[in-house]
């Protein structure tokens, strides 16, 4: 069986079909510039802090804003892209995602750094549905599938580890916005070279209207619920009946998203479109997975720098060998999806990842890296590895290539959704007693020491219930299915 399956070809291309090593290249590329983004702002967050004068509590936004939008648009984009050409998308979310890179470098306050960040999400949400479809369109369903997905999955993971490495380096060296402007000459050459790369496709059904008010209710109500959750836990004094009502009011535009995906004629989720359970399970524990690998990666960073001291430069090199753990991980995961059921690979990573979150949660407020940190991030940063992977398959196992877009779209929404939610939660139980430990350290510095590491305990402590719930999620809703397994045998 041929590693590679042309696409349908719309008009003229310049793409060559016949070089999968090249497009894969190429697409995971794209798609590890996006996942680099969840994270790279982390480390320079404190950095931000001081220099934007952003209050601890929003700072969460900054990480949220790109993820609600990005998690937000990335059904509707998904079947844009599945209408108007998947490589047409490409190229409009990369010019999109370094033009708002460029708003975000040069933003001076809090209102357009955010406002920037959301507008990055919009773009990669546009790259990241058009790059995975793509992926999954010119590999066939099996062994060369999986192996295309295991690499795109060992990136998501290796890229959010990544992230922090690189941003302490920039943030030490040309300063902070160069997070941000790193992202716009890779855009811009990515949208030009990418009609020499990969060509173009779409779906053979022609589609004449899109679930705009149903894209645009989902991120409303998902942007209104993270604002809200934010606010209950403002320095400022919040009246009962504006958190209550923003809740109200979310609960209502997501209700309003249901009731339009009914009533729609191209629903951003057609009905059965869960009907396979293993990408019920894979949706359902990405959320709960990306929530865990956000918070640790946004509170390991402030842990760093606000509890132990470390600079931006020295936090960066800190999550070094958890990128490379997490590279092994994904590694051993890409064989074993190939070889056995999705199901006990992701069951190992979601325990291990659990138990490093656990020893996070019990770091002091002097940790030492080696005793404390290390093996922490080692063990983490391997389960995280040994997760992204069996999501990535269990979601697309028994997907038809005009439904690329569409599972695509689930899986990245899950999983960028996931991150924000699960921060927005994890800040929220955190920073629920900043007033009250405040007030008690009362300025003495050992006392400040140890009010910020109760704090970040149990961000930790939050993380690793995520991570906890995924795992009796993956036991008890995926499959042990083998389909993967006979797919790659019978090729």
């Amino acid at each position: 069986m041929p590693v590679h399956e042309p696409l349908r070809h719309i008009g003229r291309d310049t793409a060559s079909p016949q070089r999968p090593g090249l497009i894969l290249a190429f697409l995971c590329v794209a798609g590890f510039m996006t996942f680099l983004d969840v994270s790279i702002v982390n480390v320079a967050l404190p950095t931000i802090e001081d220099e934007l004068g952003l209050s601890q509590t929003t700072l969460p936004y900054v990480v949220t804003a790109y993820g609600m939008v990005l998690g937000g648009f990335l059904l509707l984009t998904g079947r844009l892209a599945d209408a108007f050409g998947r490589r047409r998308m490409l190229r409009t979310g990369l010019v999109l995602f370094a033009l708002a890179s460029l708003g975000a470098g040069i933003a001076q306050n809090a209102a357009m750094l955010i406002g920037a960040r959301a507008v990055q999400g919009l773009g990669a949400a546009f790259i990241a549905t058009a790059a995975l479809s793509l992926l999954t369109g010119n590999f066939t369903e099996g062994a060369a599938r999986n192996k295309a997905l295991g690499a795109w999955g060992a990136l998501s993971g290796i890229a959010a580890v990544a992230g922090v490495t690189l941003g302490g380096l920039l943030t030490d060296g040309p300063g902070w916005r160069w997070v941000f402007f790193i992202n716009v000459p890779i855009g811009l050459l990515g949208a030009l070279v990418a009609p020499l790369v990969v060509a173009e496709s779409r779906s053979p059904e022609r589609r004449e209207s899109f679930d705009v008010a149903g894209a645009v209710l989902l991120t409303a109500g998902l942007v209104l619920l993270i604002f809200t959750l934010g606010r209950t836990v403002d320095d400022s004094d919040v009246p009962l009946g504006l958190v209550c009502g923003g809740f109200a009011l979310s609960a209502l535009l997501l209700a309003g998203f249901v009731l339009t995906e009914r009533r729609a004629k191209a629903p951003l989720l057609p009905p059965g479109v869960f009907g396979r359970k293993a990408l019920r399970a894979a949706n359902v524990v990405a959320v709960l997975l990306l929530g865990t690998c956000v918070t640790l990666f946004f509170f390991a960073s402030l842990f760093m720098q606000q509890v132990l001291g470390y600079s931006p430069l020295r936090t960066g090199l800190a999550y070094v060998p958890l990128a490379v753990i997490v590279a092994v991980g994904a590694g051993v995961a890409s064989q074993l999806v190939t070889k056995v059921a999705a199901k006990p690979s992701l069951s190992a990573g979601l325990a291990l990842t659990a138990a490093g979150m656990f020893l996070l949660w019990r770091a002091p407020s002097d940790a030492a890296y080696l005793t404390d940190l290390l093996p922490a991030f080692l063990i983490s940063g391997l389960g995280l590895g040994l997760s992204f992977v069996p999501v990535q398959v269990a979601a697309f196992a028994g997907t038809d290539e005009d439904e690329s877009g569409l599972s695509a779209g689930l899986i990245n929404t899950a999983q960028e959704v996931g991150g924000a939610l699960g921060l927005a939660v994890a800040a929220t139980y955190a920073f629920r007693r900043v007033a009250e430990l405040t007030a008690w350290a009362d300025g003495v510095p050992a006392r400040v020491t140890s009010a910020r590491t109760d704090v970040f305990h149990d961000a930790f402590l939050a993380g690793a219930c995520f991570a906890t719930a995924g795992l009796a999620l993956t036991l008890i809703l995926m499959p042990m299915s083998k389909s993967s397994a006979s797919a790659t045998a019978s090729a």
